[in-house]
């Protein structure tokens, strides 16, 4: 997860240390649904995405509430807020030599165009309600599929089984959070983008 010490670098200077299939998390803002999120997955993020090169572009593989899967490039979304996008090193120390960073973007870019995952992203939160919590148990079989479309922290879960890993071992894709996705040992905090 990010060190207590962020790293800013300017996205000019940090664009060619991005990686592609590298992690993008973001770091929300006051907004009530952002706080419900932060506070739910004990972390600071309350979105995921996924860096693709293109062309010599950096682009933003996205699942967003209002479009469902889009590509957008990097920069635009750093520009619109800087400062809150922190970038993760993906298999960082070549741990999982198994894992193909390709695959991974192309599953990710195959969302495009989807809708978003308001069911599943629904189920998640019932999840940590207090007394649903008590009589439901979180779902941590890895096999498990839904036929429904996924949510941004779902879809880097999926993607990144499709490229040959499981970033969240023992939790089923439908059910990881950011936050879930921030813990693992295959992402780790490189810098935040300004």
């Amino acid at each position: 997860m990010q060190s207590a010490e962020c790293r800013f670098v300017a996205y000019e200077g940090a664009r060619q240390l991005i990686h592609h299939g590298d992690l993008l998390l973001y770091r929300g803002g006051r907004w009530p649904v952002d706080l419900a999120i932060r506070t739910a997955g004990r972390s600071p993020y309350v979105h995921a995405a996924m860096a693709a090169w293109e062309d010599g572009r950096v682009y933003c593989l996205e699942m967003v509430e209002c479009r469902g899967g889009r590509r957008v490039l990097l920069a635009e979304k750093v520009l619109g807020r800087p400062g809150r996008w922190d970038v993760f090193r993906t298999n960082p120390d070549g741990w999982w030599p198994e894992f193909d960073a390709a695959a991974a973007v192309e599953a990710m870019t195959g969302f495009i165009g989807t809708r978003y995952g308001w069911i599943n992203l629904l189920r998640t939160g019932l999840l940590h309600l207090p007394l649903l919590r008590l009589l439901v148990r979180a779902e941590t079989d890895d096999q498990a599929r839904t036929t429904r479309p996924p949510y941004c922290s779902q879809a880097i879960a999926i993607a990144s089984r499709v490229g040959g890993l499981d970033p969240v071992p023992n939790l089923a894709d439908r059910l990881t959070e950011p936050g879930d996705l921030a813990r693992s040992l295959f992402f780790r905090y490189q810098f935040t983008l300004l």
